[in-house]
């Protein structure tokens, strides 16, 4: 009775557009208002400040301050100049540069948002300024931040990793292999798009302009190196190395001149925004999971599901069927926040490793990003591209073949996921 309630009433509320995180509270609070706890809303606060007293959390604030630094003191432009110079010149070239920026760009962001809305501005105005439609810069920027969440420091893979209690660095190291796999499959399907589709080309850079831009553009893809070295050796936790990472941005823009205390401040402002949004969210949520741990909802979902579904792939082909739907409305981190307490009971009934889970989840997930009506990404390309949403949305569908075809990969082989974490840390 009380799950129905606080389903029914977050549903009620997202139908009627209130925001996520007032959503998941008023909801919340509501259930709890019409069950045997009216008397103990004391609960509500002890929930929310006790689901983010977690210090694998702190990793999160400095993981967005070092992209958000990145974007701020001029270091994503440098690395879309690299990308530009070493493949530029190929078939289909700036879409191709587009990608492998994405991947750059990735390890010092971590979230696909970010990467769309700071990068997303020079990709956009240099494909367009060359000739391309706006609509397919749109569409192949959004589409190649889906990288994002799977390179680190990813933001998604910590707050997954909090969630499922598993290791941060082999969730990060779980993610490379499928980021390569997803940038692959863009890379191939740009490339058959321009035998079809003819394409602007550039000529190709000179062996000076090369070394010029490698020099310029190489230092800022260490940050992510050092996050990963920093939890890998143990010499850091993830916070630490995040702190690291912003230092050593910092130590860069002084360096290449670009330092500016009225942009560090900015970068500085908006992550606080983000990391207080994503920790409201995570303490509401927690509220809402010990509801439903009360009500030993996942525990009645764990006995039913496996007498339906007799075999794992199965399985995550239903849970791929239903994070597609979520991810249309609701973003990533919020929708693991709500779905993974719920489906970890199943996840090890059906014996799936929780690395392999995590990232075919992420996978049906981040795909909301470009997914209508509510993909957050088409908004945002279509604003900076001053096009309208529905240009894009034309545009973008093509390019949901090769990633689904790489999300069925992932489910169906879980070495994609594990091959790495298992090569570098040993087996679990």
């Amino acid at each position: 009775m009380t799950a129905g309630l606080l389903f029914a009433g977050f549903v009620t509320l997202l139908a009627l557009r209130v925001s996520i995180t007032m959503a998941i509270g008023v909801s919340v609070l509501g259930a709890l208002l019409m069950s045997d706890f009216s008397g103990d809303l004391w609960i509500v606060p002890m929930r929310v400040l006790e689901g983010v007293d977690n210090t694998s959390l702190l990793a999160i604030p400095f993981f967005v301050l070092a992209g958000t630094l990145m974007n701020a003191v001029g270091l994503t432009e440098r690395m879309f100049n690299l990308a530009n110079a070493l493949i530029g010149h190929f078939k289909a070239g700036l879409a191709q540069v587009n990608v492998l920026a994405s991947v750059m760009l990735a390890g010092g962001t971590g979230a696909a948002v970010a990467d769309v809305a700071g990068l997303g501005v020079v990709e956009i105005r240099a494909m367009r300024e060359r000739g391309y439609q706006a609509s397919f810069a749109a569409a192949i920027t959004t589409v190649s931040a889906i990288l994002a969440p799977f390179i680190p420091p990813s933001i998604p893979l910590v707050v997954y990793a909090f969630l499922a209690n598993v290791s941060v660095a082999r969730m990060f190291l779980a993610g490379i292999v499928p980021a390569l796999l997803i940038a692959l499959s863009l890379l191939i399907f740009n490339r058959l798009y321009a035998a079809v589709v003819e394409l602007p080309t550039q000529p190709k850079a000179s062996g000076r302009e090369i070394w010029v831009n490698i020099l310029k553009g190489t230092p800022p893809l260490a940050a992510p190196g050092i996050i990963m070295a920093g939890i890998l050796t143990g010499t850091t936790t993830a916070a630490e190395a995040g702190i690291l990472a912003c230092g050593y941005t910092l130590l860069l823009s002084l360096f290449y001149g670009s330092f500016s205390f009225r942009h560090v401040w900015q970068a500085v402002g908006d992550t606080m925004l983000i990391t207080a949004m994503i920790l409201i969210i995570i303490g509401f949520a927690n509220g809402m999971g010990w509801l439903l741990a009360v009500e030993r909802i996942p525990q009645d979902i764990a006995a039913v599901v496996p007498d339906l579904i007799d075999r794992p792939f199965f399985f995550l082909l239903g849970v791929i069927a239903l994070v597609l739907v979520v991810g249309c409305f609701i973003d990533g981190v919020t929708a693991k926040l709500l779905l993974v307490p719920i489906m970890l009971p199943l996840v090890d009934a059906y014996g799936i490793d929780r690395i392999h889970f995590g990232i075919v989840m992420q996978m049906g997930l981040i795909l909301g990003l470009a997914t209508p009506p509510l993909g957050i990404g088409l908004y945002i390309v279509a604003r900076i591209a001053d096009i309208p949403v529905e240009s894009v949305v034309k545009s973008v569908l093509p390019f949901f073949i090769p990633l689904t075809i790489v999300l069925l990969l992932l489910a169906a082989v879980p070495q994609f996921s594990l091959w790495l974490p298992d090569a570098v840390m040993g087996p679990r």
